[in-house]
């Protein structure tokens, strides 16, 4: 049987849950997801969960947060005078928004309006969060 090892490209099904059993994500219905393991294009503890794994496998993987998306950063939470918003912007606490860092495009959630200001969070939404996946190892090519 194929195994998953480090520089393989992967095709995997996953179901994505928070420890209280809350779906946040599932490729069921939809296309495998595919990527190359170890290759930093996925999550740590996802990615260290395929690798070893072999075609038709299914792993229960508890991820901590650390390498999930890693712990809630306070100062990626920010407040900015709503008078540098766009004229047309109508912020709505969850809304989400994108603002540019200079490089590229950080997508952001509004959590507070006030007044005379905003305050926007540009953690990922599943940071600070354990999560649970269960992995389905589908192809290695």
């Amino acid at each position: 049987m194929s195994k998953a090892t480090n520089g393989s490209k992967v095709k995997v099904h996953y179901t994505g849950t928070l420890t209280n059993g809350e779906i946040f994500d599932s490729s069921k219905g939809r296309e495998p997801l595919e990527f190359t393991v170890g290759a930093g294009m996925m999550i740590k503890g996802f990615d260290d969960a395929v690798n070893g794994m072999t075609v038709g496998e299914t792993v229960k993987a508890e991820i901590n947060a650390d390498d999930a998306y890693g712990q809630k950063r306070e100062d990626l939470i920010m407040t900015f005078p709503k008078e540098q918003l766009p004229q047309d912007l109508n912020p709505e606490v969850g809304q989400k928004l994108s603002m540019s860092n200079g490089q590229r495009q950080v997508p952001v959630t509004v959590t507070e309006v006030a007044d005379e200001s905003i305050t926007i969070d540009a953690n990922h939404e599943l940071a600070g969060m354990d999560l649970v996946f269960e992995i389905e190892l589908v192809e290695v090519a």
